[in-house]
């Protein structure tokens, strides 16, 4: 029986954490879902096995093995990834970051979405770099070690990577849509459920509903009502692994119109139902922490 696996990466890292970075995995058989989101920090993926297509204000590009790209906080992004074994490690890092003088060089590299590679020695090298920043991670997250190994990484990427043009960029028009799209943008930044109907999303924008429908789907790659259900349910699965609390309680919290209702949506998006998630997400940590 295929074990199904959820790996839900956090609009925004832990409280007092200056960047997190993890390592995700999957097998051939393992179920994976993502949409087009953004988050409140800078995020770097380094993928190691993948095949795809990365979209992003620029456009969108193919993705794969080896291949790099970096997201600015509040930019949207997806990714649309071929069935088979994947994986890849994801650095993200609050903004601020950049601003220290010895990071000058990656501060003006890091200023908009890019698609990155590097040749095969500064590959290897990059993997090294990554390698003992996760070590140094999951010993101490807040250590000096953790600080210097992060800026190596961004400095060298500054240095040695080198930036592909989207198959398809349009990066003026996703701006301006993006823009127009900003006070129901705020609201999914700021809230886990957003339940404006779409006439009221529309009107907040100052927008037809009809204009905002076309806007919304070419920013976000799905019409409104998907988006508002996706959104629901990525915050679901964060509470699921962030807290204690019960599926009853977030299905609750989320405005869900009942826990039947969440356990279904949540099993057709995840594949898994909530409850499941919770076990399997506990069977992880434990292995970790035997390990």
């Amino acid at each position: 029986m295929t074990t199904a696996k959820v790996y839900c990466e956090p609009f925004c890292i832990k409280q007092g954490y200056n960047f997190e970075i993890h390592e995700v995995s999957y097998n051939a058989d393992d179920f994976y879902s993502c949409f087009m989101h953004f988050h409140e920090v800078h995020e770097i993926i380094i993928f190691k096995q993948v095949e795809g297509t990365y979209f992003y204000s620029q456009g969108q590009s193919v993705i794969k093995n080896n291949d790099i790209v970096f997201t600015p906080c509040l930019e949207t992004h997806d990714f649309s990834l071929a069935d088979g074994a994947k994986s890849w490690y994801i650095i993200q890092f609050l903004p601020e970051l950049l601003s220290a003088k010895s990071l000058m060089n990656a501060r003006l590299f890091f200023q908009r979405g890019m698609h990155l590679r590097l040749n095969q020695t500064d590959r290897a090298a990059l993997q090294q770099q990554v390698n003992w920043l996760l070590e140094a991670y999951q010993n101490d997250p807040h250590s000096e070690l953790c600080k210097a190994l992060l800026d190596v990484i961004l400095l060298w990427l500054a240095d040695k990577a080198k930036a592909l043009n989207s198959d398809k960029a349009a990066p003026i028009k996703q701006k301006q849509n993006y823009q127009r799209l900003q006070p129901v943008i705020e609201q999914f930044r700021n809230q886990s459920a957003v339940n404006l109907p779409l006439e009221q999303a529309a009107e907040l924008c100052h927008l037809s509903p009809s204009y905002f429908s076309r806007l919304f789907k070419s920013v976000f790659r799905c019409n409104y009502s998907e988006y508002v259900n996706q959104h629901k349910l990525y915050s679901a699965a964060r509470l699921l692994s962030q807290s204690n609390k019960s599926v009853t309680e977030i299905s609750y919290e989320l405005d869900f119109s009942s826990p039947s209702h969440f356990i279904a949506l949540f099993k057709k998006q995840f594949n898994v139902t909530p409850k499941k998630y919770k076990s399997q997400l506990n069977d992880h940590l434990l292995a970790k922490a035997v390990d």
